[in-house]
């Protein structure tokens, strides 16, 4: 486990990484946290939601996080605890939005005239809000890129790029729908713990940017689908150029079975036994066959 402290007056920040189920436990028991709050630090991949007790009130948040190794997003969840003396949030990955954070407050370039553990807790959502703008910004430029080359190359490997864009698309939709819900909820809990219109105005902030990043994701969401739909009917045109040179194929070979399944009867005395006349047919359908081709074209001319 990693514990950074920040310590600013009466005011308290623990920001702890990947923690043990003892240190959990020795957090939860030193501040009096609810028995089911520690269950839902332990438990990863919680659902997002707000509890609410006497004195303090208990989040769960969750941002994406890239992992290269599969080419998925995966949920970066935080378990924040927050109230009037202190602000203790647990996550298990590294992020340095938080550690940025954390320095800006310790140098005393926060930028507000007072602190208190709300606007912490403003900054620290705020820096995941604004990290997660910028990956779909980086997952928009990615899908044009496809976009653009969707024409030029049409293959297995691009039905699989698409396909992970789509599962990482709707991976991002399901993380941030619920946080709009958690996000107004939270907000009428702190200010009500905070009372102050202040509070409630930052965090009204929080709630129109998720807003717009998950229209954002709807939008590429379509434009996903819609790359879908060209892909299919691209193959589409594909499968029939390919049955029509079939049934060409076919309509052209089925003259020459007939006369092959009449000529191999085990039969004498039948047309073209004679090989000077049957090369004499065979000229004849050949002459013919040019002759009308040729004024077909002439005829279009």
């Amino acid at each position: 486990m990693t514990t950074n402290t920040l310590t600013l007056g009466q005011i308290e920040w623990l920001d702890i990484v990947n923690p043990t189920k003892n240190e959990i436990d020795d957090i939860i028991e030193k501040y009096h946290f609810h028995e089911l709050d520690k269950e839902a630090i332990i438990e990863e991949y919680q659902l997002a939601r707000v509890d609410t007790y006497d004195d303090y009130i208990f989040v769960v948040l969750h941002f994406p996080k890239y992992d290269t190794k599969s080419s998925r997003y995966i949920q970066n969840e935080f378990g924040i605890f927050i109230s009037r003396k202190y602000l203790i949030n647990f996550r298990y990955y590294n992020t340095a939005s938080v550690d940025a954070i954390m320095a800006r407050y310790n140098d005393g370039k926060h930028g507000k005239d007072t602190i208190n553990t709300a606007y912490m807790l403003y900054d620290l959502i705020d820096s995941m809000i604004d990290r997660t703008f910028k990956i779909i910004n980086r997952f928009g430029k990615d899908l044009r890129s496809l976009e653009e080359n969707i024409f030029l190359n049409v293959g297995e490997k691009t039905i699989s790029e698409i396909m992970i864009r789509k599962r990482n698309i709707i991976a991002l939709k399901h993380m941030i729908s619920p946080q709009i819900r958690v996000l107004k909820v939270l907000e009428l809990r702190m200010n009500t713990l905070f009372k102050d219109d202040e509070v409630e105005i930052y965090f009204e902030n929080l709630e129109d940017k998720v807003e717009k990043i998950h229209a954002e994701i709807q939008l590429l969401q379509e434009n996903i689908d819609s790359m879908e739909d060209a892909l299919k009917s691209i193959f589409d045109m594909q499968t029939n150029n390919t049955i029509k040179y079939l049934t060409f194929f076919s309509a052209f070979m089925l003259p020459l079975t007939l006369i092959t399944s009449f000529f191999g009867m085990n039969i004498t005395n039948v047309p073209f036994n004679d090989s000077i006349v049957y090369a004499s047919v065979i000229v004849t359908a050949l002459v013919m066959g040019v002759i009308i081709y040729v004024l077909k074209k002439w005829k279009k001319l």
